[in-house]
């Protein structure tokens, strides 16, 4: 990797422990703000950003929609602009800052706030969403119920609460750590530096660019949950499980998918 082992060790020390729930809701936000659009908003993205809106269209009802952690609005102004109203929450003020940089950002209504509490204008909702693994944001379980249970409250009768994430795969962790190079742009490389506490289902990370400016340190700390774990919490807010697939294109989900798009509904 180039890099001394001393000096990883070092900065891995230096991470807070893993059993530890005294995260900065806004703190992954505040940090990746300036450059989320140039990593995960690229042309090559776009078609999987059509699909994903036309999947959530045909699900909306009604309307209106709620986006949990809208972030710079990679979902939430396409899905807008194609006539859908979108009320977003997102803990980050600078995110919140990007979005209403960009054409049609000032009219969808946001609220700067932790979204596990799911209060926003404009409800009842016909839909709420969360995408891009950002539901694993929220630092324990308790906070995820809490998630649920509010937004099973927003929802009006017969509304859905859409979800995409990765399914976890704790093999991937080697005596609870993971050193990864996602890839390399020209004279920059991008890594991945984890640690995984499999008790509490968490995992910190740290994504580190290393280039001819120097080195740029981004925290992604995370709490996954299994899809049966967030069928039980549904069921626990008095949701149904309605939907599961495997892709936003409706790929059947088995044994071997990565990831899931899963759809609750509220009954009517």
């Amino acid at each position: 990797m180039g890099c001394d082992g001393l000096w990883w060790r070092a900065n891995l020390t230096a991470i807070a422990p893993l059993g530890s729930t005294d995260l900065d809701p806004a703190a992954y936000g505040e940090h990746i703000a300036d450059v989320y659009d140039e990593w995960y908003s690229a042309p090559d993205r776009q078609p999987e950003v059509a699909v994903a809106v036309d999947f959530l269209r045909t699900r909306v009802g009604a309307g209106p929609a709620l986006e949990l952690g809208v972030g710079t609005g990679r979902l939430a102004l396409p899905f807008a602009a194609r006539g859908t109203a979108v009320v977003g929450i997102d803990a980050s003020p600078r995110m919140v800052a990007r979005l209403r940089g960009k054409p049609g950002g000032s009219e969808i209504e946001v609220v700067v706030g932790d979204f596990a509490e799911v209060d926003a204008p404009g409800g009842p909702f016909g839909l709420v969403y969360v995408v891009f693994n950002t539901f694993f944001a929220l630092a324990d379980q308790d906070a995820q119920v809490r998630c649920f249970a509010n937004v099973a409250a927003a929802l009006r009768p017969g509304g859905v609460f859409v979800m995409e994430a990765f399914v976890p795969d704790v093999v991937r962790y080697d005596r609870g750590q993971r050193v990864q190079a996602d890839r390399l742009d020209g004279e920059t490389t991008h890594l991945n530096v984890s640690l995984h506490d499999p008790v509490s289902q968490r995992v910190r990370s740290h994504h580190i660019v290393l280039g001819s400016g120097g080195v740029g340190t981004y925290p992604v700390d995370i709490r996954y949950a299994w899809p049966s774990e967030l069928d039980l919490m549904g069921r626990l807010a008095g949701l149904e499980l309605a939907e599961r697939w495997a892709g936003w294109n409706g790929e059947p989900f088995t044994a071997t998918s990565t990831s899931h798009i899963s759809v609750w509904r509220r009954p009517q």
